[in-house]
């Protein structure tokens, strides 16, 4: 960042921090309460003194934020949030044994057939469910939170990326590495660190793996619902003759509007619920596993020895290969016990699915293999087959509760992903509403969720219920895993420092088991296995179109600022009338061409300019007192503020708070009582924000392709999706915006 006429040492100057601290201290002690921290003008108490004075509107309410401390909580207390992450991590994963075994496709399987699939399941369950992601993967939190973005800006705050060749927006300063949620580098220096600085391409395809993983979950969102709700009121038919599969897929799609439609309210509404049904339904399948191991086939757990893997593999020959990726739906949802780790803890999910998810599984299989070792015939019916006649109706009405569950966890995990990614610069922007006050990371995008919701309905409909929503399910799930066993290899080596024989056996054990499966999967993309993909290129060509406009937007505003003496030249000739201007730009060094512009139409400029870039980082969170970097430029009465935010921060701004923000920030660098009081008068005197409306024009010189992306593309996505402008909700009398066009 460039610094004109700045502190003497040269230093941005962080503001804020001794003023909220002060005011936090106070407030925890009882001196004052949060009420009592209000505003700074319209002769309202000022807490701080002088003129920088701290706003409750600013800090206190707009920016609260979650200060993930590590907290030593007792049993009890584990146990009871294990209990609530029941309803929210274990939906997917608890709801998997409606399918798995209906899933599977043999002519006429025998004994040593069922036991040979349920060693599978118990050995997928055991090596991938336990050991990667509850004992592994869950270690790779960043300061709390889990997910596919999590490994990315954990990886990002260790390594240097360039941002060469790279698909989405890159910036650091020498700041960053102070701040709270920013991971501290170590001393030591692993080769493959070096290797990744020194090496564009690799942090390139690291980028591209994390968006692939990211838009597959968006498929993942749209398969979920689909098969879980089918695969719960499929059970009906085994009631009545008269209900045909027809009659299945129209329920099935009634409860999925409904279910869409009453996402605009928010999953706290039903949310009190979810633990409970989830907690009825383990103790369910557990109980009729149990029973059934017992009636039908005591011994049948002998199949947690793999040689009944071989002998299924034997028998079955390519039938068997075709149908090993199968076995990946068993293990559906456990990518949520990571994702959703900031909602918990690592204890309180290791606990939850330590000491119950994974034993109700392991019984709820075990049952069902040894009613079908007596009933064969059943396979393609082996969940509802295997309930007991008394039991079937309470357990229908829970099995559709518990799919609902399951969908809802994956609906709304598609919203935050594409919250993230908006926030990364990887997604143009969508309306998004925040359906609690209590916690800040439930939204809701009506763009999005409509969007899945008529991809749920045409694949419910399109394959009539058929095995091949299976088929499609288990694509998706595994090809999202394998991208967390190589992003978590290398956060293996560079951060935790692992040994290379550790770190290299587990990439090899994972990447063998995983890559076996997708393999095997590739048998089924012509039986509804394009689906994900279909739905991951969508995505990702929204994705790509967006990030290349944007980036060629920034290359050209780089390469065509204001000379620093043609804008010291511009303002000093330029009348300057009473108030503050805000030019919004993406750039953090040099005069944005807008201010060019925006002289040769007005024939004036403001007595206060400010240069505002709205910086995401790779980071949680950011503080509130590490929100604003501000910087003093020439010639006198313009300056510069970045304002910073995590990819879990909310920007819930308006114009007058914001506004008021930036002035007291930049109060904080006032060199006089003069340089204040202009300050005051200009804020006085009204604010204008100025924004560019840049239209992009590839040039004829450029490749077909290329033109097409920008002129058609992204220019598509500029028009029909929302302006930064949204996010800050500024009022349209305070806006003016300065239409652009960069041929490119």
């Amino acid at each position: 960042m460039e610094h004109r006429a700045a502190a003497p040492d040269d230093v941005i100057v962080q503001v804020n921090a001794a003023a909220v601290a002060a005011v936090d201290e106070r407030i925890s002690t009882g001196q004052i309460t949060e009420e009592e921290v209000i505003g700074i003008d319209g002769g309202k108490q000022q807490i701080g003194g002088g003129g920088g004075g701290l706003t409750r509107r600013t800090f206190s309410q707009s920016y609260k934020m979650r200060h993930r401390n590590p907290v030593e909580l007792t049993g009890w207390q584990l146990a009871l949030l294990g209990y609530q992450s029941l309803g929210v991590v274990y939906g997917d994963i608890g709801t998997s044994p409606l399918y798995t075994f209906s899933s599977f496709t043999l002519p006429d399987p025998g004994a040593d057939d069922v036991l040979g699939i349920l060693s599978l399941i118990l050995w997928t369950l055991t090596l991938v469910s336990l050991v990667k992601y509850v004992f592994i993967v869950l270690h790779a939190d960043d300061h709390g939170e889990g997910g596919t973005f999590a490994l990315y800006s954990l990886l990002r705050q260790h390594v240097n990326f360039s941002g060469k060749s790279m698909p989405v927006p890159v910036t650091r300063l020498a700041s960053d590495a102070n701040l709270k949620f920013h991971s501290k580098q170590s001393s030591l220096q692993p080769r493959m660190l070096k290797f990744l600085e020194g090496s564009p391409i690799a942090q390139a395809v690291i980028t591209y793996l994390v968006l692939v993983g990211t838009c597959m979950v968006m498929g993942d969102g749209a398969l979920t619902p689909s098969i879980s709700v089918l695969s719960a009121v499929q059970g009906i038919q085994s009631r009545s003759s008269s209900i045909k599969q027809g009659h299945v897929v129209l329920l099935c799609v009634v409860i999925l509007v409904i279910l869409f439609l009453f996402q605009q309210y928010g999953t706290s509404k039903v949310g009190f619920t979810f633990s409970p049904i989830m907690l009825v339904w383990f103790a369910l399948i557990a109980s009729i596993g149990l029973h059934n191991m017992i009636k039908y086939y005591p011994p049948v757990l002998k199949a947690i020895s793999p040689h009944y893997i071989y002998l299924f593999f034997a028998r079955n020959k390519r039938a068997g290969w075709e149908q090993f990726g199968t076995v990946v739906l068993c293990i559906t949802g456990a990518e949520a016990m990571f994702a959703d780790l900031g909602h918990f803890n690592k204890k309180s999910i290791q606990m939850a699915y330590s000491c119950l998810v994974y034993p109700a599984l392991i019984l709820a299989y075990a049952g069902q293999a040894a009613f079908l070792i007596k009933n064969p015939s059943k396979l393609s019916t082996t969940f509802y087959s295997s309930v007991p006649d008394p039991l079937f109706w309470p357990m229908f009405i829970v099995a559709t509760l518990a799919a609902i569950v399951a969908s809802q966890a994956l609906i709304s995990a598609s919203f935050s992903i594409i919250r993230q990614s908006i926030a990364l610069g990887c997604f143009p922007r969508v309306t998004m509403k925040h359906t609690s006050k209590k916690y800040e990371g439930r939204v809701y995008s009506p763009e999005i969720n409509y969007f899945l919701m008529i991809a749920c309905i045409l694949i419910t409909v399109g394959f009539k219920g058929g095995p091949e929503i299976g088929q499609a399910y288990g694509v998706a799930v595994i090809w999202v895993m394998l991208i967390t066993t190589h992003l978590i290899t290398v956060v293996m080596v560079i951060i935790w420092q692992t040994h290379s024989a550790i770190a290299g056996s587990f990439y090899i054990i994972y990447t063998a088991i995983e890559g076996l499966m997708t393999i095997s999967l590739l048998y089924k993309i012509a039986q509804g296995g394009w689906v994900p993909f279909a739905i991951t290129a969508f995505f990702l060509i929204i994705t790509l179109s967006w990030t290349y406009g944007r980036s060629k937007k920034n290359e050209y505003e780089a390469s065509n600022l204001m000379d620093r003496q043609e804008f010291i030249k511009t303002v000093n000739m330029s009348n300057r009338v009473p108030g503050i201007c805000i030019f919004c730009t993406d750039l953090m060094n040099g005069i944005p061409p807008i201010v060019r512009h925006y002289v040769q139409h007005m024939g004036c400029l403001r007595e206060l300019m400010v240069f505002v870039t709205v910086r995401h980082l790779p980071v949680t969170s950011v503080l509130p007192e590490e929100r604003f970097l501000v910087d003093r430029l020439e010639p006198f009465g313009v300056y510069r503020c970045i304002v910073q935010y995590g990819y879990m921060d909310t920007q819930n701004m308006e114009d007058d708070d914001y506004v008021l923000s930036i002035i007291a920030s930049l109060k904080e660098i006032a060199q006089s009582n003069d340089e204040t009081m202009i300050m005051d008068s200009a804020l006085a005197n009204g604010t204008t924000f100025v924004l560019g409306r840049v239209i992009l024009k590839m040039s004829s010189k450029q490749s077909c392709f290329k033109r097409f992306v920008v002129n058609n593309l992204y220019r598509f996505l500029q028009k029909n999706f929302r302006s930064n402008i949204s996010s800050l909700k500024i009022a349209p009398s305070k806006t003016l915006q300065i239409g652009m066009q960069y041929e490119i």
